[in-house]
């Protein structure tokens, strides 16, 4: 089976996340698929940007949900870069793309988009929640649907079950092979994240992961010859 490098946020190690800038770079990489991350501006925009606040990530500040696209143009993400709309990375890259969406409001406001551009085969959803991952299903029948936790118990497996999802994306800090066999019993693959040296990638191989994300476009390089 493939084993598939996901870049994360684009390639966020070495260019501002979430940018353009960023997506392009993990294309040219060769990465198998981008991940990326999707809030709602104040006038429902599909932004592309990972936290809820500002802060951290742009010269703003405060929440984007109080902002309207046309403020959030106005700021650096980072190099000179613009906060992206969704759409602007369709069309910036041909790549796979992993949408991680933060709740149901935006699980809507994807799956739109989805319906329009017929993205079914194109874009996979992610979220740490389990109802956003349940939304979309609804929304979008036959869309990939991935279920991430960071720390989870030992129900993690039948939660993924529940939602319907495809897969899980785990962190690799807590990551056990039990957990990983159940999920495989279960028909889940299993992502680790993030996956940014060679003894991490060493790990996941080792682990029989579907794939890692990571934040370096070298780890796809090196995943080609680790076993």
């Amino acid at each position: 089976m493939t084993f598939l490098t996901i870049g994360h946020r684009g390639v966020m190690g070495v260019e501002p996340e979430n940018t353009l800038r960023s997506f392009l770079h993990a294309e040219r990489a060769g990465m198998d698929a981008i991940e990326l991350d999707l809030h709602l501006s104040k006038d429902g925009a599909l932004v592309v940007m990972h936290d809820a606040e500002l802060d951290r990530t742009t010269d703003g500040t405060g929440p984007i949900a109080d902002r309207t696209l046309a403020e959030l143009r106005e700021l650096d993400a980072g190099s000179g870069e613009r906060v992206p709309v969704f759409e602007e990375v369709l069309d910036a890259v041909g790549a796979p793309l992993q949408a991680e969406i933060k709740d149901v409001a935006a699980a809507r406001a994807l799956a739109e988009v989805m319906h329009r551009r017929k993205l079914v085969g194109r874009v996979e959803v992610s979220s740490f929640h389990d109802e956003a991952v349940a939304e979309i299903s609804a929304l979008v029948p036959g869309v990939r649907t991935v279920l991430i936790a960071s720390r989870w118990g030992g129900d993690i497996v039948d939660r993924a079950v529940a939602v319907g999802a495809d897969s899980l994306a785990l962190n690799i800090r807590r990551l056990t092979l039990e957990v990983v066999e159940r999920a495989h019993a279960a028909g889940l693959g299993v992502i680790g994240w993030v996956v940014n040296t060679p003894d991490q990638l060493r790990l996941v191989r080792a682990l029989g992961l579907e794939g890692a994300t990571t934040d370096f476009p070298e780890i796809r390089r090196t995943g080609r010859f680790t076993a």
